[in-house]
Parts: C-alpha cells; sequence; structure tokens
C-alpha cells in the first residue's frame, strides 16, 4: 500500500524534476529562442505538464515561477521589449521601468499552470465514450500554451501599445494587426510542439504513477 509518506516524497521528486528542467532551460538556448524582438520559448512545456499531473495548485506555482525567470531574464538580458516584462526597465533606457510590466510576465504564467488542468477534465468526459486520453491531452496542451500566447500579446497591446508599436516601428493602429500575426505564426506553431510533447510526456509520467499506485490529479 503507497503511504502518504511515499506520496509526499514522489511529489516533492516530481516537483523538484520539473524545478530543474525549468532552470535548464531557462539557462540555455533551449529555453527562450529570439525571434525578433520577443522571445519564442518551451518554458511552458513544463508548467503544463505539472499541471496534469500534479493539479493546478502546483502548477500555478511553478507557473509563477517560470513568471520570475521571466522577469530577471528581461532585466539581466536587456531587449528592446524587456520593458513589458521587467518594471526594472525602462523602454528609454533611463529611469524606472512601469509595474504594469509584472502583470504581463507573471498572471500568464500562472495561469498556464491551471488551466490545462481543467481544460483536460472538461475534454475527458467529451471523449468519454471513446475512453481516449491522448486527444484531451493534446487539446491541454494547446490551450495551455495558447493561455500564456494570448494572454501575454494581448496584455503588451492593452498596457504597452504606443510604446511597443515604436519597438516594432508600426503605426498605432496598426498595432493589434501585428499582434495577430504573431499569434499565428509563433504562438500556434508553439502550441502545437506544447500539444505533442504534454501527449508523449504526460502519458509516460501517468503510466510510471499508476505503476508506482500512486494517485494523479487529473
Amino acid at each position: 500500500m503507497k503511504t502518504k509518506k511515499n506520496t509526499t516524497t514522489f511529489d516533492i521528486t516530481l516537483i523538484a524534476l520539473f524545478v530543474a528542467i525549468m532552470i535548464l532551460l531557462a539557462t540555455t538556448p533551449l529555453g527562450f529562442i529570439p525571434i525578433g524582438p520577443l522571445n519564442a520559448t518551451t518554458m511552458h512545456i513544463p508548467v503544463i505538464i505539472a499541471s496534469l499531473v500534479m493539479g493546478p495548485k502546483i502548477g500555478g506555482i511553478l507557473g509563477g515561477l517560470f513568471g520570475v525567470i521571466s522577469l530577471i531574464r528581461a532585466t539581466v538580458i536587456v531587449t528592446p521589449l524587456s520593458f513589458v516584462f521587467s518594471p526594472f526597465v525602462s523602454p528609454t533606457g533611463q529611469g524606472a521601468g512601469d509595474w504594469k510590466a509584472l502583470i504581463v510576465s507573471i498572471i500568464p504564467r500562472i495561469l498556464i499552470g491551471i488551466v490545462p488542468f481543467y481544460v483536460y477534465r472538461w475534454s475527458k468526459k467529451l471523449f468519454k465514450k471513446s475512453n481516449n486520453t491522448l486527444i484531451p491531452l493534446a487539446i491541454a496542451g494547446f490551450l495551455g500554451s495558447m493561455t500564456n500566447t494570448l494572454l501575454v500579446m494581448n496584455l503588451i497591446y492593452f498596457l504597452f501599445m504606443d510604446t511597443a508599436a515604436k519597438v516594432y516601428n508600426v503605426p498605432t493602429n496598426a498595432f493589434y494587426g501585428l499582434i495577430i500575426t504573431i499569434i499565428g505564426t509563433q504562438g500556434i506553431p508553439e502550441a502545437l510542439i506544447a500539444a505533442v510533447l504534454c501527449v508523449g510526456i504526460t502519458t509516460a509520467l501517468f503510466k510510471l504513477m499508476k505503476r508506482n499506485h500512486h494517485p494523479i490529479k487529473s
């Protein structure tokens, strides 16, 4: 019989593994891939998988960690758009930044760790008759990734529209068109990759947890 102590040990080990992967991604080019002023990222994938395997509480905490890492990176490695992710970076390079950058860097990343859990639960009910978990996992991975992209890009638009439009050298009234383009060309491919990886990795983790008689949160 699986004891509470063994369950806790397994949970701590799994959390430590997710944190280690996130740190590895954050400190190598694999985590943030520069594409123009923005970075494509794989940092959200461990957060999505943690949400599916360990539940929204742990997922949200790890998502918050992703947000903090993003903030620190934007502060240390300054790019033209660092000011939207770090309140310590000014768009002009002088003076203080804007506290609203905390909203962009933290809130969407916390939600990455919460949304997939509930999407997966809803999707499982939708495909209950077929007893298929692969499609629900793919949907959860895709929408978990899109949660990040849609929220970050729209928050940049609503909170930093004028300044960000200048960075991209586009008129303010054309800026949302650029946002849509970025979501389509960068966000959707990121989400498709997240969906594929979530299916493979989460399925393997589910099997491991069942083998160890560990309760699956989802």
